[in-house]
């Protein structure tokens, strides 16, 4: 399979052993999510040949959610693999949980009994961060169907993951970026904030990539960069001047590829269902990220 035969929104690739591991939401031919309960991977050795999906999770019959099954991301921690993603279910609005496997094929499962994140809070695309101590953190979107103007929170995580050691704290709100879109009008302050993802720079400096919608002539969705000058996951958070990415697609993660390259892939167009994963070389610059040239 190529990219552009993967329907896939809120692209993320782990690589390791020579091997890139893609995940995301599965996409239907509606505008919902198809109500397959589980999610997948796919896997290549060159990022252009893709294998066909496996199902890397499979929703145990005593999960707490049964839809909305969206963004997963993979890492390396310790001696096994932890997947971030977001859920919905019952009696429970959309949270964040953390689910385990001892490979990146999986099957990932569950390993606490229910969402990390706030149990009152409508959340979702967490991601992870150890800091220079060494110390796990998560950072996810408090929901704009919730609050009205989105938020990106980060909250501290025990060593083995289980539990937040300490309360979210709020590092930026959509309405913060001038360029930010309200989605029902411009007077109802519903600014989103989607997919953080955060990657430190060669100068110290700490970047957040995240996604919202462009204010400008047209309705886009985009991937915008905000950057803490410090190199501190607490900041202070500023936005960057220009945007990665702003033809109407975003979610993206940066990751290194085994030729020594920097490569950022987000999906695009964010409209079902025309969603596909989209692949960039990049350039590390002074003060962000410049795509080179499209891959495949």
């Amino acid at each position: 399979m190529k990219l552009q035969d993967i329907h896939l929104r809120d692209p993320f690739i782990f690589a390791e052993n020579g091997v890139y591991y893609l995940y995301g939401t599965r996409r239907g031919p509606s505008t919902k999510v198809i109500p397959w309960q589980g999610l997948d991977v796919y896997t290549s050795t060159d990022l252009i040949e893709w294998s066909e999906p496996h199902e890397c999770f499979t929703r145990p019959a005593d999960f707490w959610s049964d839809r909305d099954f969206f963004a997963p991301e993979v890492y390396h921690y310790g001696d096994a693999y932890y997947m971030f993603a977001s859920f919905k279910g019952g009696d429970i609005t959309r949270a964040s949980q953390i689910l385990k496997s001892d490979s990146p094929m999986g099957p990932f499962l569950p390993f606490t009994d229910g969402p990390m994140t706030p149990r009152d809070w409508t959340c979702l695309d967490a991601t992870f961060y150890l800091d220079e101590g060494g110390n796990p953190w998560t950072a996810f979107c408090h929901e704009w169907t919730q609050v009205g103007d989105g938020t990106i929170e980060i909250m501290p995580l025990s060593a083995d993951l289980t539990t937040p050691v300490g309360e979210p704290e709020t590092i930026l709100r959509a309405s913060g970026a001038e360029w930010s879109y309200s989605l029902v009008d411009p007077t109802s302050r519903n600014y989103v904030t989607d997919g953080p993802f955060f990657r430190k720079g060669k100068n110290g400096k700490l970047y957040m990539l995240w996604s919202g919608f462009h204010a400008g002539p047209q309705y886009w969705y985009v991937q915008a960069l905000a950057i803490s000058d410090s190199g501190n996951i607490h900041g202070p958070w500023r936005h960057a001047n220009d945007f990665i990415y702003d033809q109407d697609g975003g979610h993206g993660m940066l990751f290194d590829g085994f030729d020594g390259e920097l490569y950022l892939i987000l999906h695009s167009t964010n409209v079902n269902p025309n969603e596909r994963p989209r692949l960039f070389r990049m350039k590390e610059t002074d003060d962000g990220f410049e795509i080179i040239e499209r891959i495949g």
